[in-house]
């Protein structure tokens, strides 16, 4: 089995890149998605109550995410401290499930797996992956996508502070794919890679 990490800045595509990958057959592990699952554990609720208090919990009692991250990646004094204190509490349960995800789909022999994680060289998760690929977008495209999301500049800078430096992702990446055009020119790499990885998962597992 190869596990591949995507790297890119915000708003590069990868996940986009990672729906064509999984379209030809690959299985994805989505760290943001095991994240938030792992904000309604009762032992995570507790310690983000015990750190932030009320304010972040909506009226149903669970982790209002919006309300957490602009605590977090808001420009209050005192940010960085706030977001160590998060991960702290949510990257190791991350991290577990994440290996745990991994482990059952190489007990189904399945050939390759994508490890979609923003974080994913800081918390240190890319030590769980074959191949790094990153992903290249100029940033005006990127931030007309973040846009669509209701995101201005400054949301994107605060959240991309917030990460590993783009050039230091680059720097560590084996691979790189062009995402800077239409989808089908990204797919045709997509689909080189794909080949690649399922060849020699193969040659690993005969």
């Amino acid at each position: 089995m190869k596990v591949i990490g995507l790297l890119g800045g915000i708003g590069s595509g990868k996940s986009t890149i990672a729906q064509q990958l999984m379209e030809l057959g690959a299985h994805k592990i989505d760290a943001d998605k095991v994240g938030h699952e792992i904000l309604s554990d009762e032992d995570v609720r507790h310690a983000v109550k015990n750190r932030w208090g009320e304010f972040v919990f909506d009226e149903n009692g669970w982790i209002d995410r919006a309300r957490l991250a602009k605590m977090v990646f808001g420009n209050a004094e005192g940010e960085s401290s706030s977001l160590a204190d998060l991960e702290a509490i949510t990257h190791p349960r991350i991290r577990a499930e994440i290996q745990r995800r991994l482990q059952v789909l190489r007990d189904a022999r399945a050939e390759v797996v994508i490890l979609d994680a923003p974080v994913l060289i800081k918390a240190g998760w890319d030590h769980l992956c074959d191949e790094l690929v990153f992903i290249e977008c100029p940033l005006a495209t990127r931030l007309r996508r973040v846009e669509q999301r209701g995101w201005s500049a400054a949301d994107l800078e605060s959240r991309e502070a917030a990460q590993t430096s783009l050039d230091e992702k680059r720097s560590r990446c084996n691979v790189s794919l062009d995402n800077s055009k239409d989808t089908q020119h990204a797919f045709r790499q997509v689909e080189e890679l794909f080949d690649r990885w399922t060849l020699d998962a193969n040659s690993d597992n005969p």
